[in-house]
């Protein structure tokens, strides 16, 4: 299969989008068709690992890369997952269910993605007969990182570096992220929210400056966020493996519409839902959850985008997000995959701060998505309802992603809509152990780890190994930057260059 640029409308091979990340003129790459899935290759999924169902929807896609070594990557990402599932389905209510993603080595959804997203970057890279070494950068909200440099912190060939807000973390994601090891792992916090931090990022792996410096010394440069492809298409294995799980168990017919609601404040769940919708998989709605920095809600209740600063402290810290990255493909397919026309709303966006879609585009939205935020208040309800009624504990996104579906059945006008719905859980929920015991208990306490305690004591939960090994270990990195492209390049060369090699010390 080709990839088509947002904003440059040419395409590429499959390997070429990969090793690249970014299109010409910094847009993004999409698939160029969506092939089919009819009902009986779903059929055959239901009887399928997860392993299995991510190398038949991979190939799909990727198929250029050869069914011996997609088959080699599906069998090697999932190995490490805690549990004989790597993704299990859990019912906790007539119709609604819960789709964990959290059970990979650094314990959330980005490990299901990241996990693909290495190998093939490097069979890519190598098949291209690219040698040099190379820059993976990303920003990060806490998990993309974590999970990224985990992926890459031992290979000899690649140096890792994520930049995350300063304030953007919860106490454990920025604990999880700074003692990350590795010999050429660089990580910097940036006085700046998370679209700020995104935003000089995107500027970075656009720089032809920045790349020549580093090509003079012999490496390149690829994002690790969501903007690159190889990180969107493994996600909507997880829609498929839900839906193989939920007719493989009896609880629905082959055919019938569910209901998804995932939060993600990029949108690359969402964006991964949609296109699993388009290549014939039987979803109704994909629910898209906001807390109350809910500036990218209007894009699908007005079609009104607009870069609002005004952030204020929530919870679910992951979903602060005023300028999605995965906007730009969902603009792509609304627009008739027009790239001049994304590319000029793109422009109209980065030089005023706002653009909109005309309300037929709007419309096209409202068929496949149901956008909704809810407030602190409604998440600590919701949260606490699903622990007291069914002891289920989900960490805070995945709260927000609940609380949303309430409000929405809540509504006289949807209160006997009997769909079914499944909630993405997208995090341990000790990746946020403070603000989880506050939403299902009241209890507020200050330190993490006595946060974890507490969260055991009341849930009998175990805490994953990955989080109770980091209690003794001191951070490696920090750092914090000012919000300015040159300061943050400079680092970079400076990393690159070996000027910045961290020790890590136990704690005593």
């Amino acid at each position: 299969m080709q990839f088509i640029g947002t904003r440059s409308g040419g395409t590429v091979s499959a390997r070429e989008a990969i090793y690249h990340g970014l299109s010409a003129g910094g847009g993004l790459y999409v698939p160029q068709t969506f092939p089919l899935v009819d009902k009986s290759a779903r059929e055959k999924l239901e009887n399928m690992s997860y392993a299995e169902r991510a190398y038949y929807i991979l190939s799909l896609f990727f198929g250029e890369f050869g069914e011996e070594f997609l088959k080699s990557v599906t069998e090697a990402a999932f190995k490490g997952f805690d549990g004989k599932d790597e993704v299990p389905l859990v019912k906790i209510d007539e119709n609604r269910y819960i789709l964990e993603l959290f059970h990979g080595q650094t314990c959330s959804e980005k490990d299901l993605s990241v996990n693909v997203f290495a190998p093939l970057y490097r069979e890519a890279k190598k098949s291209l007969g690219k040698t040099e070494k190379t820059l993976v950068l990303a920003a990060t909200s806490g998990n993309t990182g974590v999970s990224l440099i985990d992926s890459f912190k031992d290979d000899e060939n690649a140096f890792a570096a994520a930049f995350y807000p300063e304030e953007g973390l919860s106490k454990m994601q920025k604990l999880n992220l700074t003692v990350m090891g590795g010999e050429r792992v660089y990580v910097a916090g940036i006085a700046a929210d998370f679209d700020e931090c995104q935003h000089l990022t995107h500027r970075i792996l656009c720089s032809e400056k920045f790349g020549g410096e580093l090509k003079n010394r012999g490496i390149s440069l690829v994002g690790g966020n969501s903007s690159n492809i190889a990180r969107i298409i493994p996600e909507i294995v997880w829609y498929y493996s839900a839906y193989a799980d939920l007719c493989s168990s009896g609880q629905i017919e082959d055919g019938e519409e569910v209901d998804f609601s995932v939060a993600s404040g990029n949108l690359n769940a969402a964006l991964a839902g949609w296109y699993a919708k388009k290549t014939g998989l039987p979803i109704r709605r994909i629910f898209v959850p906001f807390n109350r920095n809910k500036a990218a809600l209007d894009f699908f209740t007005k079609g009104v985008l607009c870069d609002d600063k005004s952030f204020r402290r929530t919870m679910a810290k992951g979903l602060d997000v005023a300028v999605p990255l995965n906007i730009e493909r969902m603009i792509f397919e609304l627009c008739g995959r027009n790239a001049a026309e994304t590319a000029a709303r793109m422009q109209k966006l980065d030089e005023t701060g706002s653009l909109n879609i005309p309300e037929s585009e709007r419309e096209l939205l409202l068929k496949d998505f149901y956008a909704e935020f809810v407030s602190e208040d409604e998440l600590l309800e919701t949260s606490y309802s699903i622990f007291e009624e069914y002891g289920y504990v989900c960490d805070v996104e995945t709260g927000v992603a609940a609380a949303v579906w309430d409000k929405y059945r809540a509504d006289p006008e949807h209160e006997n809509d009997e769909t079914p719905l499944v909630l993405a859980a997208t995090g341990n929920p000790y990746k946020c152990p403070q603000d989880v015991l506050y939403c299902i208990s009241g209890n507020d306490v200050k330190d993490s780890y006595k946060g974890v305690k507490r969260l055991n004591l009341l849930t009998a939960m175990k805490p994953p190994k990955f989080i109770t090994d980091l209690r003794y270990i001191e951070p490696r990195f920090k750092e914090v930057l000012p919000a300015e492209g040159k300061k943050l390049t400079a680092a970079l060369l400076s990393f690159v260059d070996g000027n910045f090699v961290p020790e890590t010390k136990k704690k005593r």
